[in-house]
């Protein structure tokens, strides 16, 4: 199944405005939405020295994105029965590929980062949204953000087990065109380049899916 990008996103200046908007900031200085801070919180979730375990700055980025995981959830993670359970698994996610360099094993169902998500989807609390945005905070490049309204602009199935498959096809599809967009329109909006362009698509989805109903 194809991600069905809608054709306003395939608008570049309205997508760049949309994302001028998101990553704007109040006069204070704070962020006018919190989601801003999800990727660069702490110097972020895949610099050398947090890459591969996950960090208590981890779950407050995922609060940054709405996801309130319990404290108790939290330490299920940072300090489980089995030390380095959950370390070990994320570990065998590649931290230096991009989602449309990726084989379908880094992404298909049974593969390391369904695994790791499915764990994670265990813990009580965290729930399968949960996981699926501290995966996208530690692997930015690889794994996108997924939540209700994401799902209902890319039209995706009820029972979605292919979302990062399908993105992985629809990113490398017309000699990788959906990719040269996110990065132009990422110049355009002059938001920086450690931004992802699956953060790119993600975050002018929701913004649009938040103003538009389809």
């Amino acid at each position: 199944m194809n991600v069905k990008v809608p054709a306003a996103l395939w608008d570049r200046e309205y997508v760049a405005d949309l994302l001028r908007q998101y990553w704007s900031s109040l006069p204070d200085g704070s962020p006018v939405y919190t989601g801003a801070r999800f990727e660069r919180l702490g110097g972020g979730g895949d610099r050398r020295e947090v890459v591969h375990h996950f960090a208590s700055e981890d779950f407050v980025a995922v609060a940054m994105l709405s996801v309130d995981v319990p404290a108790r959830a939290i330490l299920h993670v940072l300090e489980p029965a089995r030390p380095g359970y959950f370390n070990s698994l994320l570990r065998e996610i590649p931290s230096d590929t991009e989602l449309a360099d990726a084989t379908e094993e880094h992404v298909a169902h049974g593969g390391p980062a369904w695994t790791l998500w499915t764990r994670l989807c265990e813990v009580h609390g965290i729930g399968p949204v949960g996981a699926g945005k501290l995966l996208a905070r530690k692997r930015p490049h690889l794994l996108p953000v997924y939540d209700s309204v994401i799902k209902r602009v890319f039209e995706r199935p009820k029972r979605d087990l292919t979302f990062w498959s399908d993105v992985r096809t629809q990113l490398r599809t017309d000699q990788r065109a959906l990719v040269s967009h996110l990065e132009a329109v990422r110049d355009l909006a002059e938001i920086g380049e450690d931004i992802s362009v699956l953060r790119v698509l993600d975050t002018a989805a929701w913004l649009h899916g938040r103003t538009v109903r389809g």
